[in-house]
């Protein structure tokens, strides 16, 4: 009986899981798949993917923490924190210098207008801002977001310490990680401009009063609008931030066939639902 009861004290912390680490340790193993299958900055990726899954470990003792009968206990990674971060920024300095001597600057030297590129990047900051303080955050909190443009980790904590943010720990993750993934979120970001350009020219195209050849004549330019964004949004991704130049052409017409079969597939069946008394009805 003791035995079982000793047994079952290992499994006592469970009590103690929310779903909010959970969603962490999914979080975590997302960036560790990252670095390890997609090789996507796995200097940066690695240690945080498993960071996120240790200090969401309940009572693991990786940060300060306390137990009954034993008392307070200081954590390892929370004395890194205050330590190299919080109270120096060491950390995030030295991590830069090991990764700035593993960087290639062949195709930036190469094709020095990819400057003009990181220089064009910094009105993204003041937009965030703008964007963060109309959806309701401070003002401290909207700066301290925007700067995350910047893509550099050291300034962005910075930042948001010395304004005093309450969100340093989701602006870290971001600031370290966001660059990385832009390789899933440049596709998305492509489809969600292409998406606005399309739905705003057929919303114009199909106001009341106008022709049914006129509202035709809309859908087409709207997709046209859409495909042409689609192809010089790829070209471009490949050609500036992947560092291919004009090679990058070559995927051109293959998107352009891609652009051709989607408007002329996506006008039969908008033809074909409009028609349909079910989707009128909607």
């Amino acid at each position: 009986m003791e035995f079982l009861t000793t047994f079952a004290s290992l499994f006592s912390n469970f009590g103690n899981l929310t779903w909010q680490m959970v969603v962490m340790w999914a979080v975590g193993g997302l960036l560790i798949y990252l670095a390890i299958a997609k090789q996507m900055e796995p200097s940066l990726l690695l240690p945080m993917g498993f960071g996120a899954i240790l200090v969401n470990l309940p009572l693991s003792g990786v940060m300060n923490q306390f137990s009954e009968g034993v008392g307070e206990t200081h954590g390892i990674i929370q004395w890194l924190f205050e330590v190299g971060i919080e109270a120096s920024e060491a950390m995030p300095i030295l991590l830069f210098i090991g990764i700035g001597a593993m960087i290639d600057f062949g195709p930036l030297l190469s094709n020095p207008k990819l400057f003009l590129c990181g220089a064009a990047a910094q009105g993204g900051i003041f937009l965030t801002i703008m964007i963060a303080a109309a959806l309701g955050f401070d003002l401290k909190d909207a700066a301290s977001i925007g700067i995350i443009g910047a893509a550099d980790g050291p300034t962005s904590i910075l930042v948001s310490q010395t304004l005093g943010s309450n969100y340093i720990g989701a602006i870290a993750v971001a600031a370290y990680s966001y660059m990385a993934l832009v390789p899933i979120i440049q596709p998305f970001a492509i489809k969600l401009v292409m998406a606005v350009a399309a739905a705003l020219i057929f919303r114009a195209a199909t106001k009341k009063g106008l022709s049914a050849s006129s509202v035709l004549l809309g859908q087409i330019v709207g997709g046209v609008v859409a495909e042409v964004i689609m192809v010089l949004g790829y070209f471009a991704y490949a050609s500036l931030w992947l560092g291919k130049g004009l090679a990058a052409a070559a995927s051109i017409p293959g998107n352009i066939v891609q652009g051709v079969f989607g408007l002329v597939a996506a006008t039969v069946v908008y033809t074909v639902l409009s028609r349909s008394r079910a989707v009128v009805k909607v």
